[in-house]
């Protein structure tokens, strides 16, 4: 999994510069009549948010949730039943249940 963390600190370092250079290129000294400063403001403010959303919007997803198999019932048992067959003991043939199953 690739370092994310490093990418997102100098794109956030590299948006305040960038922000930090807006604000000093658009300074002036303050005048109580000056409606340029709100429109400033307004417009720094909405270039910060613009970057911030942009390098949030652009992060990557996060790794896909680990999900445990489906449970799911085992197979049933083999069917058996005991059937009479013919066995061979050493003398003569007897009959004896055996278990047979499918």
């Amino acid at each position: 999994m690739p370092n994310h963390l490093g990418k997102t600190i100098r794109l956030c370092l590299a948006s305040s510069v960038l922000a930090a250079s807006f604000v000093a290129a658009i300074s002036v000294p303050a005048q109580a009549d000056d409606a340029g400063a709100v429109a400033a403001g307004l417009l720094g403010g909405l270039a910060v948010g613009a970057i911030a959303g942009n390098a949030i919007a652009n992060s990557a997803p996060p790794p896909p949730a680990y999900y445990a198999p489906a449970y799911g019932y085992p197979p049933p048992p083999p069917r058996c039943w005991l059937e009479p067959q013919a066995v061979w003991d050493g003398y003569a043939y007897v009959y004896r249940r055996v278990r047979v199953c499918e």
